[in-house]
């Protein structure tokens, strides 16, 4: 098999050749034919998060050993299994969506397909290897969803910008139709996150973004209003408001770096709700007796779970995601759509490709 690895960090992936594993026990092999570029996979590349004043999350100290295959929004077609494993879900040659976020598997959370927020979570393209490849090992059959009839490009982006947009939104939830939901980032999980507000009947949406470019892109997948940010926060701040008109209840954070929680917090109403989603990093310093004065609720949301990502695909199936951007590339152009991505230079989503033959 073919793959392209981190083997030192802050360094270009690696063509790596090896012999393709084989399936035990519930084990599936998948023959990767879509791959997503996600920024967290620059994470990755680099070996660290920015923590702000408590410097640099070093992902080797976290159990992350290299080489490693990124990839975690992955589609392919099933090519065998281990004895184990459950072969009512399993046909080759079958195409199916690669739920990634994997846990133990044994405990509550895992039992409530809440993986995601499992305490040994091993991710696949994250903390084991991934979709960069011409194959991946995924544990057993229960994590491959039926994609029947979606496109397979734009599928592969629910695995984590779809699934993790949704998991936040539902954490704004209850939420009156005709309130506005503020959306920081108009990359691929701004524009995913656009997409479902309005599959979930939701058409008052003010995007964020320092891009004009992709300010447009968010007009077009149905943003109501947008606002683009400048470097003084409280400007920004000041037109969140205006275009959300005079009360901001419900932000979601897809950026989630220093600049962008300062202003979201300081533009959020009395009772509203920020959920921070993205993992730009930095820090957010606040004056404490600001938290009850404003009754506010600060939540994080990490990715979603196997249940999250079910009703994810049950609404594109029934119509109602519409398609953001995506540009597709093979899969040997992974470093240039990588570098392309940390300069800003994606609108919406690059998918990486492997030939029919892989």
């Amino acid at each position: 098999m073919e793959a392209f690895s981190i083997v030192r960090h802050g360094h270009p992936l690696e063509r790596i050749e090896s012999e393709t594993p084989r399936p035990t026990g519930k084990q599936v092999l998948i023959a990767v034919t879509h791959a997503g570029v996600c920024h967290s996979d620059l994470h990755l590349i680099e070996g660290s998060y920015d923590l702000g004043s408590r410097g640099q999350m070093d992902l080797s100290k976290r159990g992350l050993v290299l080489p490693m295959t990124p990839g975690h929004e992955i589609v392919g077609t099933i090519v065998s299994w281990g004895p184990d494993a459950d072969k009512s879900l399993l046909e080759v040659g079958a195409r199916r969506l690669v739920f990634p976020w994997i846990g133990c598997g044994h405990c509550k959370r895992c039992l409530a397909d809440e993986q995601n927020l499992c305490l040994q979570t091993k991710p696949i393209g994250m903390a084991v290897d991934g979709g960069y490849a011409s194959h991946v090992m995924v544990p057993e059959a229960k994590y491959l969803l039926d994609i029947e009839g979606l496109d397979p490009g734009l599928a592969c982006t629910y695995a984590c910008s779809g699934v993790t947009v949704y998991s936040a939104i539902q954490k704004l939830m209850p939420l009156d139709a005709e309130d506005t939901v503020v959306v920081v980032g108009a990359g691929g999980l701004g524009l995913n996150a656009v997409a479902l507000l309005k599959g979930l009947g939701h058409d008052r949406i003010c995007v964020v973004d320092t891009s004009d470019e992709k300010l447009e892109a968010a007009r077009a997948q149905g943003a109501s209003t947008t606002v683009l940010a400048g470097k003084d926060g409280a400007q920004t701040s000041a037109a969140i408001l205006e275009a959300s008109g005079g009360v901001a209840y419900a932000i979601v954070d897809t950026v989630n770096g220093s600049q962008t929680a300062q202003f979201s917090f300081d533009a959020l109403s009395k009772g509203g709700r920020l959920i921070q989603v993205g993992l730009y990093g930095g820090e957010l310093k606040l004056p404490l007796p600001l938290m009850p004065a404003k009754a506010a609720t600060l939540r994080g949301s990490y990715v979603g779970g196997l249940a999250e990502l079910r009703e994810v695909i049950a609404l594109a199936k029934a119509g109602g995601i519409a398609a953001i951007p995506t540009t597709v590339r093979p899969m040997a152009e992974a470093n240039a759509a990588l570098d392309d991505l940390k300069a800003g230079r994606i609108t919406g989503r690059t998918i990486l490709v492997n030939p029919p033959s892989a």
